[in-house]
């Protein structure tokens, strides 16, 4: 029972004990018989509120146990691609992956070496969290103008959805968002390219959430040719 049923409840409790009220008046009911009536009511109401405590904590302690299962889960299997340096952040109510995966400057494509691991996260996700929503984080450095650079984040998040989606996790399950060159998230503080410099903000990173309802992957995908002195 929700907290909306409880106070419902309550208010048709209120509604009864008026009523109650009104026909002792009419039909010279004792008062003691009225006094047992309204102790049944105020009875039932407390048991309902506790019904209802008690549904609250339980979905409470499942989502902790979920969230608490998947931080294992995601800590395994950063200690399998330790090299990377992956880090696993707990949320509120959702656990972020800071995965191993990267990008080339000024590209979107998912690397050969980046498969295995985006392979083992989709079979983790599917595995044991299958009502979750997955929204993955498209980040870039600070080459280039921040508006190419918050549509490259769009491409590559886009790009590990459809990756994601034909691992097998539903594409209703999957979101896309880009953070694009945001300082407040970048791994290493302005480091950018071209060439190998600043890979380490060239990256995704992927929310598991299980308090969101499902929606349709959207992306806002920028137009426009690539411009090579741009990244990330």
């Amino acid at each position: 029972m929700s907290r909306f049923d409880v106070w419902s409840r309550a208010q048709r409790g209120l509604v009864v004990v008026a009523a109650i009220a009104v026909t002792s008046a009419c039909a010279h009911v004792k008062p003691d018989e009225l006094e047992s009536e309204l102790d049944q009511i105020r009875a039932e109401m407390r048991e309902s509120e506790e019904r209802a405590d008690d549904r609250m904590r339980s979905v409470e302690d499942r989502l902790e146990q979920r969230l608490n299962n998947l931080e294992t889960s995601l800590t395994n299997l950063q200690a399998e691609f330790d090299e990377f340096h992956s880090t696993v952040e707990r949320l509120e109510s959702a656990i972020r992956f800071n995965s191993p995966v990267h990008f080339a400057f000024d590209d979107d494509t998912i690397r050969e070496q980046d498969s295995e691991i985006l392979d083992r996260f989709a079979e983790v996700v599917q595995g044991y969290y299958q009502n979750a929503i997955i929204t993955v984080e498209g980040f870039t450095d600070p080459a280039g103008s921040p508006e190419y650079n918050q549509q490259l984040g769009e491409r590559r998040a886009q790009a590990v959805v459809e990756y994601l989606s034909a691992a097998g996790i539903p594409s209703d399950r999957l979101r896309a968002v880009s953070y694009g060159e945001a300082s407040d998230r970048q791994v290493v503080p302005g480091a950018q390219g071209p060439g190998e410099d600043g890979w380490q903000n060239r990256r995704v990173a992927m929310v598991i959430d299980f308090g969101s309802a499902p929606a349709d992957p959207t992306v806002t995908m920028g137009s426009g040719a690539e411009q090579a002195d741009d990244d990330s």
